[in-house]
């Protein structure tokens, strides 16, 4: 039996990382078998690949190039951990995936959807997530509740109206696959966020 894939996306600030804590936690508490990975990393070469994407130093790295490495790096993923584990039946969530791509290159470098659908063919067609969790909060409010953007960051010292074109993507990306899409208003408290979090998944059968 396949396992199932479920995926995180949203933009920078908006609390990802700590409602993927608390959803682990959760199952922990729960006993819930699962594997938790990232993107891009995940793996020893994709963790290499994910270094020279964010150092705040190559900022003169292309919006081409940017893309093609998040691509390899998301091959090497699913070839090496995902698929195995899919394959065995697991639930595999992964933090950010193809959807972060399309937001953040193809909406707002803007390279264009069909670019990076198609150097992401591998991905979409094999691996489409069977619900994407998207943490909904608009990127000013985000940025404001963390304390402003991370210096060594490359990608969170893009500036504001960057970080707005990734989150028009996102609502863009919700419409379109909104058959796979959990809209979670984050606008509340960690806490009201994670509850909301919970109830979909249960809904949708995960838990």
């Amino acid at each position: 039996m396949k396992g199932k894939f479920i995926t995180f996306e949203g933009c920078e600030g908006v609390g990802k990382s700590t409602q993927i804590r608390l959803l682990q936690a959760y199952m922990d508490e729960r006993g819930i078998e699962y594997y938790m990975t990232r993107e891009p990393g995940g793996s020893s070469i994709s963790e290499q690949i994910r270094a020279v994407i964010l150092d705040g130093k190559n900022a003169e790295m292309t919006d081409e190039c940017e893309a093609l490495l998040y691509s390899a790096s998301r091959v090497q993923l699913l070839s090496e951990v995902i698929k195995p584990r899919l394959d065995a039946g697991e639930l595999v969530f992964c933090d950010r995936y193809v959807d972060s791509s399309l937001a953040y290159q193809g909406y707002a470098r803007g390279l264009g959807v069909e670019f990076v659908e198609r150097i992401n063919d591998y991905a979409l067609r094999e691996f489409t997530p069977d619900l994407t969790v998207f943490l909904d909060l608009d990127p000013s409010k985000a940025f404001m509740r963390k304390g402003g953007a991370d210096k060594t960051d490359r990608l969170e010292q893009s500036g504001m109206s960057f970080h707005e074109k990734v989150y028009k993507g996102y609502k863009e990306l919700s419409k379109k696959y909104a058959n796979r899409y959990l809209v979670i208003d984050a606008s509340g408290s960690k806490m009201q966020t994670h509850h909301k979090i919970i109830s979909a998944l249960k809904e949708k059968g995960v838990f």
